[in-house]
């Protein structure tokens, strides 16, 4: 299985979207600081993810909340879902 996250971070008062196929390890890998955009932003905390079969698909899906390039987006997304 494959997923759509989406982290937020107090400290930062930001929004971090991504794909993995293991939620749990990625965060601990943006909380550790592996990755450059989410290093400063600790502690990021999980607010939403979705589940696809196809690495494909969680892609498309990944790059689709992007390109909205809106919080309120992400924020309907997050409310929708009860997170």
């Amino acid at each position: 299985m494959f997923y759509v996250y989406i982290l937020y971070s107090p400290s930062r008062d930001k929004y971090y979207v991504g794909y993995t196929s293991n939620v749990q390890e990625r965060i601990i890998e943006h909380n550790s600081g592996a990755t450059n955009y989410t290093r400063s932003g600790k502690p990021w905390n999980l607010v939403y993810k979705e589940e696809y079969a196809l690495k494909s698909e969680a892609i498309k899906r990944e790059n689709e909340i992007k390109s909205k390039k809106s919080r309120k987006y992400i924020e309907n997304l997050i409310n929708s879902s009860g997170g």
